[in-house]
């Protein structure tokens, strides 16, 4: 079991900090989330603005274990809002990049809330994927420092959606607003794959499907809250492109960060050939 503060650390000043990527986050190499989390970390340590608004990353490779550096660079900054850039490099070459917007934490403006999240049964009432699979010590270990508990466990073809709660193994310990934000950029990329497969339950699948990019929008945040709702759809894949779009909730039903991304299909190297 990993912890997220720590693993999604960085180390810096000036526009120049240092990270390290941990195996325990990794699926087919460093998470795509997980290094998202990382880079948004870093450019709240140069923001001069307390909270995450929003945040758009695009994956350049999946990189591999260990440092990298992340070059922060402000783009835009006012008395109440900031917009900075962020590449990520590891041995010189970039692996990805980011940009965010960070705002003032008093901001009065319009205030009204129509989100209405789905009416799901609680965590508590649910198995979690490490009850429900027989082989889950093989999945990747990312899974060993997530715990799941999906609202629908079935090996026939269903609709291009998912809907699961989601938990660190090792909760957050204080509240964070960038911390959280983190957490809500790992459930939005762990949920777009996810919201591909159900149409495709054959095992191993024919094709994976890494991000090409990753968005969010962050609205509220529930650090005390260790089981978020996980809410996507994957409404067309084609081409071999997949879009996806999903939301985070709360217990209580407030809708905290929300997001897209564009998936790139590519052969699965361990699938049989098809005949």
């Amino acid at each position: 079991m990993r912890s997220f503060a720590d693993d999604t650390a960085v180390d810096g000043r000036e526009g120049t900090f240092r990270a390290t990527l941990h195996e325990g986050w990794n699926v087919w190499g460093p998470f795509g989330g997980y290094r998202a989390a990382v880079m948004l970390r870093a450019l709240a340590a140069a923001s001069r603005q307390p909270r995450p608004a929003t945040f758009a990353c695009a994956f350049f490779s999946t990189g591999k274990n260990g440092p990298v550096e992340i070059a922060v660079t402000t783009r835009q900054a006012g008395n109440r809002a900031e917009a900075l850039h962020a590449v990520m490099t590891q041995d010189g070459a970039p692996i990805m990049d980011a940009t965010a917007w960070f705002v003032a934490g008093d901001v009065a403006g319009f205030e009204h809330d129509a989100a209405v999240m789905p009416r799901v049964p609680a965590p508590e009432t649910l198995r979690s994927y490490q009850d429900l699979s027989e082989d889950y010590a093989s999945w990747y270990p990312l899974w060993q420092s997530v715990e799941g508990r999906p609202l629908i466990w079935s090996p026939s073809p269903g609709p291009p959606e998912w809907h699961a709660w989601l938990r660190l193994q090792a909760p957050l310990l204080h509240s964070d607003l960038v911390l959280e934000a983190a957490r809500h950029l790992m459930w939005l990329d762990v949920m777009m794959w996810n919201a591909v497969l159900p149409p495709h339950p054959r095992r191993p699948t024919r094709f994976i499907a890494p991000s090409l990019d990753l968005t969010a929008q962050f609205h509220a945040g529930a650090p005390t809250e260790e089981w978020l709702l996980c809410d996507a759809a994957a409404p067309i894949a084609v081409d071999g492109l997949a879009s996806c779009h999903g939301r985070v909730w709360s217990r209580d039903g407030r809708l905290l960060a929300s997001g897209t991304s564009q998936l790139f299909c590519r052969p699965n190297p361990v699938a049989p050939p098809t005949s």
